[in-house]
This record gives structure tokens, sequence and C-alpha cells, in this order.
């Protein structure tokens, strides 16, 4: 049917409304803070044939309760949940991520409810049981050892909470009361959300509101069709990047690679994984082989978003459902990071999906002549657990960003975060709840990658702890690098420091379940910084200088990466115009022309077993 173009503007912009209305419910009532202050979580809203509807945010799949509870068996004010990686689809990628949806019904011609939407919720909460606080062991073998998998299950049985399960879940973990006021969060923002979609179709009609859903999702299809697929050159392009360690075999090299096959007949892309290494034994696999990739395809696709015109049309880009039939997705059989086999542990399967944004990111690099950002931080997960002053037990944990990689026209954001919305702790609330004192916060000097456009800094946190505890970490790129493009040199890896400069100074490793921390000892935290764009002898000695005043780079920094030899204070740096020439001739003159397209750092090295690139590194 034809469908009114305003009227198609009214529906999108109310579903992106009620999404956020959704999320800001959590937010508000949540008691974790994880959920409450880190914002590690999100809503989507999906229609009756499970398609994601909204392109602010991510979400899980509905795809996994409508397998197990038909639709025709669903009634008003039902809640179903579920956080079982493997029988989710590929929607949930451990098991600290619960998920919880709400169907919207309308009234049908009979005066009978009929489902025709779902509004849903995962977050990231706290602890769902297994070996250690936080539920995720970074030396996990099985899935079991990481906490309590619950399989799709009706949570609300209209309108009536399944106190059974809810007792249950909430045995299962150490932190019973956030969990228990975080999912009744959750269901009630979910059940607001789908009353107020209701009204979007009371309002409108159902055939007018679903004719708009087809068109928001073609436009999506056509848009990413005309302004972003028609910029990569048909062909094949092939590009691999790793994950460095699993928690329980010493680091390595895991590979993950991409072949991308850009066909015009018909016009799409093909994501090829073969290539990508063996499932490993710890906790870095994703299950991404589920519903024909749908989940990755849209969890992908943002990255895609850099070929528009410019960044503001960059932004002005959805990724909802109308990205799936420009994607086709080719996964290794089972056994591999991308495919593994139950009951493989999944815990820190970040290591996985997010290496995937920069994998693809490289590989349209090598498509375009390097028109694509350089490589970006990925998440990690550190914080701290032990008893308070009163001997109750706490848990701390933190999402903290690091550096975006430097672009064609701009250096790289600091501190960013790659969870959309997510952010750190406020200070004032950890050390009013928590028994340590931040004592710095800001940016790690000289962590961004050097490039004619710099890549963007990371975090340096500082906390002193004031009684004995635990510190826990679930981070890679301590090793290896973000990696620079087109010239541009990697960032600086992920790094913590307990007591520095003092007499029990000791290097903790990035996956770390229970380091003991003495009361008075700082933890000195250094998130990664982005890889730098182009080459950094032709950054402009301004930009450098300017980077001195705003304490982003170092004097030695300048020197070593940028060729800039400056003196004076920071507040006022001066350039020795001649010694840089002079440097800078030379260290152009050191080249052998023959250098890779891709920085990926000295670490790489470490692993590899001698070379400093890899094969797929050249054009």
């Amino acid at each position: 049917m034809s469908v009114d173009p305003v009227l198609v503007e009214i529906v999108q912009g109310y579903l992106a409304s009620v999404e956020k209305e959704v999320e800001t419910a959590i937010g508000r009532t949540a008691r974790s803070p994880m959920i409450r202050d880190a914002h590690d979580y999100r809503a989507g809203i999906h229609d009756r044939r499970l398609r994601k509807l909204t392109g602010r945010s991510y979400s899980a799949l509905v795809h996994p309760v409508v397998r197990d509870y038909p639709i025709e068996t669903m009634r008003p004010g039902d809640v179903f949940f579920h956080n079982d990686v493997y029988l989710s689809e590929g929607g949930i990628g451990h098991l600290p991520d619960l998920c919880v949806t709400a169907p919207v019904f309308v009234d049908d011609a009979a005066g009978e409810p009929e489902v025709v939407a779902f509004v849903q919720a995962f977050g990231h909460h706290d602890d769902i049981g297994g070996t250690v606080p936080g539920s995720m062991p970074s030396n996990a073998t099985s899935v079991f050892e990481e906490g309590l998998m619950v399989p799709p299950i009706k949570l609300w049985d209209a309108g009536v909470p399944n106190e059974a399960a809810l007792k249950i879940m909430t045995r299962n973990s150490r932190m019973p009361e956030s969990l228990a006021a975080d999912l009744d969060a959750e269901c009630a923002a979910c059940l607001m959300g789908a009353r107020r979609l209701a009204e979007l179709f009371q309002r409108y009609g159902r055939a007018d509101v679903e004719a708009c859903f087809d068109a928001i999702l073609d436009r999506t299809t056509e848009t990413f069709r005309r302004e972003v697929l028609a910029k990569i050159p048909p062909g094949t392009y092939v590009w691999e990047d790793y994950a460095e360690h699993d928690g329980v075999d010493e680091p390595k090299l895991h590979t993950q690679r991409i072949t991308l096959i850009r066909e015009t007949a018909p016009d799409r892309l093909v994501l090829d994984f073969t290539g990508t290494g063996p499932q490993a034994r710890g906790p870095i696999n994703h299950c991404g082989d589920y519903a024909d990739g749908v989940f990755l395809k849209k969890w992908l696709a943002p990255i895609l978003r850099n070929l528009a015109d410019s960044p503001e049309r960059m932004a002005e880009l959805d990724v909802n459902e109308g990205v799936v039939p420009l994607i086709e997705m080719r996964f290794p059989p089972p056994g591999t990071l991308l495919t593994p086999v139950f009951p493989a542990p999944t815990n820190a399967r970040t290591f996985v999906i997010l290496r995937l944004l920069g994998v693809l990111a490289g590989v349209v690099a090598k498509a375009v002549d390097g028109y694509m950002p350089a490589d970006q931080e990925t998440i990690r997960y550190t914080g701290v657990y032990g008893q308070d002053q009163d001997g109750r037990p706490y848990l701390m944990r933190e999402v903290l960003g690091g550096g975006s990689g430097g672009r064609y026209y701009a250096d790289g954001e600091d501190t960013i975060h790659v969870v959309p919305d997510s952010r750190n702790l406020p200070t004032e609330f950890s050390e009013a709840r928590f028994p340590f004192l931040v004592e710095r916060l800001g940016l790690a000097v000289d962590s961004g990658g050097p490039g004619r456009f710099r890549g963007g800094l990371g975090y340096e946190k500082h906390v002193r702890m004031v009684r004995d505890g635990h510190f826990m970490s679930i981070a890679d790129r301590s090793i290896l690098s973000c990696w620079g493009v087109r010239g541009g040199r990697a960032g600086r890896p992920f790094a913590v420091t307990i007591d520095p400069g003092g007499p029990a100074e000791r290097e903790v490793d990035a996956l770390a379940d229970a380091e003991p921390v003495r009361a008075g000892e700082v933890i000195r935290i250094r998130t990664t910084g982005g890889g730098g764009w182009g080459d950094p002898l032709d950054r402009p000695v301004e930009d450098v200088l300017r980077d001195l005043r705003w304490r982003k780079v170092s004097f030695g920094g300048a020197r070593a990466d940028y060729g800039v030899v400056a003196t004076g204070t920071a507040d006022d740096p001066v350039v020795d115009e001649s010694a840089t020439t002079t440097l800078r001739d030379s260290m152009r003159a050191a080249r052998t022309g023959d250098e890779p397209f891709f920085d990926r750092g000295p670490g790489y090295a470490r692993l590899s077993g001698g070379p400093a690139a890899a094969e797929v590194d050249w054009l």
C-alpha cells in the first residue's frame, strides 16, 4: 500500500522517542551501578516480524522468545526473560547480559488482543552467579563456570510476576537486591513502552503503522545501498586481526579474519569469516552463527557509515533491520571463535565481537585506499571487590573507555565508550559507596597513536584502596595495540600497575580475577589509545604544539613520534624549527619505502614470533 511520507516521519520519531523513554525509565529506577550509573544497557523496538525498527541503539533479538513461545500463545502483561548464550540465536554474548521482552498488543477486528510488536531491554548486570564475583571468570573453560543460564521463560504471566523464577535467579546472585531491582525496572519499563506503542497503533491504525515500518526499513536499505555500498569497488579483499590471550593458554594470536566480497549482482556485501581461529579454551568465544548472523549484521553495519559523504551525514544514518538484506554472512564450520560448540565459555566474548568492528574497518580500508578510521578502543571491565567498613560485601565494576582512531579528516576522540551512552562511574558516587579514593582521573599522555591525524587518548585513573580488597580486570589490547593505518602508528596498549613507584610495584595481567590489593596501595589503570591515521611527520607543527599545551603529548613524545623538537614549558612550548626540519628529514630517510599499510605496534612481533606485520597488512 502507498504510505504518507509525513506519517512515516511521525512514526519513526515516535519509535525513537519510546525507545529513549524506556531507557530513561530503566536508568532512573535501577539500583546497580552498572545499570544506573554506567548505563551498560539498551532498549530496542521490533515489529511482529521480529525486525529491529530503531537505529538509535542496539539490542538483542526477539527470535529465541518466539521460537519457544509462539506469538499466538502470548497474552497482555506477559514479559519474557532469557540470558542463555547458546539459546539466544546470537543476541546474547555472555550470561551477565539479562534480556527482557514485552509483546505489544492491539485488538483485532473481533476485539481480541493480537501481538503487533515487541519492546525489549537487556543490560549487563552485577552478578548472576558463577565462580567469581561479577560472573566473568577470566580462566573459565566452560560456560557452567560463568553463572546461571536461563533459556527463554515467561517471567511475568499476564501481569503476574513469576516469583519462583525470581527467587532462583536472586539466590544464585551475590548481589540479589540489585538484581531484583534492576529486573523489576527493566520489566516495568518494557511494559510502559508496550503501552506507548499500542497508543501509536490505536491512533493511526495497524495497517498504516505497519506500512510505515516497511517504509522505514526500505529507506535504510536504499540509503545504505546508494550512499555506502556504492563507495566500495567490486572485488575481494582480505584482512585479519587478533585477540591476544584467552585467560587459559599463554598469549598467542587468536585470528579473526574477514574476506570482503563486493558484489554488484546482487548488490550486496559478503562477509566470509573463513580463516578465523579455532575455538579458544578460555572465555573469548562468541556465538555468532545463529539466525543467519542477523545480530552480527546489525552489530557490524555501523562501521560502514564511515563511508558516508560527511561526518554529519554519517551521524544521520540509522542502523536497523534495513541493513540485513545488504549483507550475506558465511561462517566457518563449528569449532571456531565465532562458531563455538556448547559449553565453550563466552564471558569475555568482547575480545572477538568488538575486534570484528576493527577487522571490518580494516578490510574496508584496503578497498578504499585507507579512507576509514584507524582502530578504536575496545571495551574492558575493571573493578575491585571485598568488604566495606561495615563488613558488608561490595562489588564495583566499571567500563572505562579509550581512544578512537584518527580519521582522514580529524583526530580521534578521547576516552570514548564503545557501548552507546555508557560512561565511567562518577568519582563522588564511587567514593561515597565503596572503600577507595579516586586520586586521579585524566587523559593518558602519549597514548594516542601518532599520525597526521592523531588517535584519541585513553584514560589514566588512580584508585587508592582504603581497605584490603581484590582487583579484577577483563581486558585485552595489553600486548597488541590499536592499529594505525596509511602511515599512522599504533596507539599505546592497556596497562594496570599496582603501587606504582612503591615497594610493592607490580604489573597486573589484563585478565585478572582476584589480584590482592592492600589498604593504602594505588591501582593505576591506563586504557588504550586509538590508532593514528596518516604519516605523523606530516602533522603540522602547530598541531603538535597545541597537543603539548593540552598535555596530550609530552615533549619526548613530540620528538620521538612527530619529529618536533620543542623547549619551554607545556603552557608555553617553543619549537626549534631548524632542529625539527633536520630530525624529520632524518626520520624520513631512515624508512625503507616498503612499510606496511597497517601498523600494529611492537606487541605483534612478540606474539608472531618475529615478523612486525602480517601478510595481509600490505595493499
